[in-house]
């Protein structure tokens, strides 16, 4: 039997109603083109999606895992063409439209070809217009200013790749989030994107999208890979303005005790989203996602040591200042006490000590599950 061109794999959940002719209209486009194709349905249906599949031709696989992500995943495992082709199987996408994207990657001029919902037409009734004019512009927009890959649909589920550029990718994501790993992983390994606008269509049935469940999971990836202007930069100026505002108002004493609050609030804050964008940073190097290299650089001389040192410093200066303080009421027959700043300082100093200390064992125990030395 000859080795199949062309894989499209159909991720499915409980779509009998439309598989099979999903299933014709690609076989149709396999006549059309004169190609030896094969189609994989990555089932997890709870009805007849895997038996309607197989009678009209199909041939199913079933993921270990539940996931759009997964699905894939082990299509891929199962693909043999050269070309693979990515498609929804709910007829929201013409399979006629495989026809042009595989023709730009047979010209070898392009790696990967997605589908452009965006730039083609989007059918009343097909996509709700907080996607349409809010979530999809929004998340694509992101993702070009931190990846460069210009695009216009990031999210679009129809797409295709020749089995060379597929295997440069670093793939792992097994749910909704798989759409923005695939592009974020061929912009970062160069591969040639082209588009093609095409047609959206109405599904049949529910959506099984949720539209900020989904949209938070693509932010939330984009973060691990760049988290330096989500969490990083914006805890720098944070931490810089409370840290002045904070050791300003505590230098020149007095009562200004709401500036003391703020600048505190700021200061804590800030601090938190800085090791908040370390521990994305560190999970993206550890679990070999496509991290920076000033991370990756970061993370080799980590040390739980000088972590915890810095901790114990910072959380032992606001405990002896606290101290003070109640020695000083002591001292007063607890009494009216006029110490509020010095115990703002001393929760300040305890609370930056704590997060500190516990960040170094969080960044530590990754490193230790990756396998990966301390420096």
């Amino acid at each position: 039997m000859a080795v199949p061109q062309v894989s499209l794999i159909i991720p499915t959940k409980n779509e009998a109603t439309t598989i099979c002719e999903c299933i014709r209209r690609a076989q149709k486009v396999y006549e059309e083109m004169k190609l030896d194709g094969e189609i994989l349905v990555s089932d997890s249906s709870t009805d007849e999606t895997a038996r309607r599949a197989k009678s009209c031709g199909a041939r199913v696989i079933k993921p270990e895992k539940l996931g759009y992500g997964n699905a894939y995943l082990a299509g891929f495992k199962h693909s043999q063409g050269e070309y693979i082709v990515l498609m929804d199987g709910d007829l929201t996408y013409d399979p006629g439209a495989i026809k042009e994207m595989l023709a730009l990657l047979q010209s070898g001029r392009f790696d990967m070809v997605m589908g452009s919902r965006l730039k083609g037409k989007i059918l009343p009734g097909a996509m709700p217009a907080l996607h349409h004019y809010v979530g999809n512009p929004f998340l694509t927009w992101v993702l070009n200013r931190l990846f460069s890959a210009g695009i216009s649909d990031a999210h679009c589920g129809l797409r295709a790749i020749t089995r060379e550029g597929l295997e440069r990718l670093n793939l792992r994501s097994g749910g909704m989030e798989f759409a923005s790993e695939m592009v974020i992983e061929a912009a970062s390994k160069d591969l040639r994107i082209a588009e093609v606008p095409i047609t959206y269509y109405p599904r049949e049935g529910s959506s099984k999208l949720h539209t900020f469940t989904d949209g938070w999971r693509h932010l939330r990836f984009m973060m691990l890979y760049r988290p330096v202007p989500f969490l990083l930069v914006p805890g720098l100026l944070a931490l810089a303005l409370g840290l002045a505002l904070t050791a300003g108002v505590y230098l020149q004493g007095g009562s200004r005790m709401h500036s003391m609050i703020l600048g505190g609030l700021l200061l804590v804050t800030g601090y938190q989203m800085l090791l908040a964008g370390m521990h994305f940073g560190a999970f993206g190097a550890v679990y070999g996602l496509s991290s920076s290299g000033k991370m990756k650089r970061l993370m080799s001389y980590h040390s739980l040591e000088k972590e915890l040192l810095l901790g114990l410093l910072l959380l032992l200066a606001g405990v002896l200042l606290g101290m003070r303080v109640l020695l000083n009421w002591g001292a007063a027959g607890f009494g009216t006490l006029d110490a509020v700043q010095n115990a703002m300082a001393a929760m300040i100093l305890s609370i930056l000590g704590i997060q500190t200390i516990f960040s170094g064992m969080f960044i530590s125990l990754l490193l230790l599950n990756s396998g990966q030395q301390e420096g």
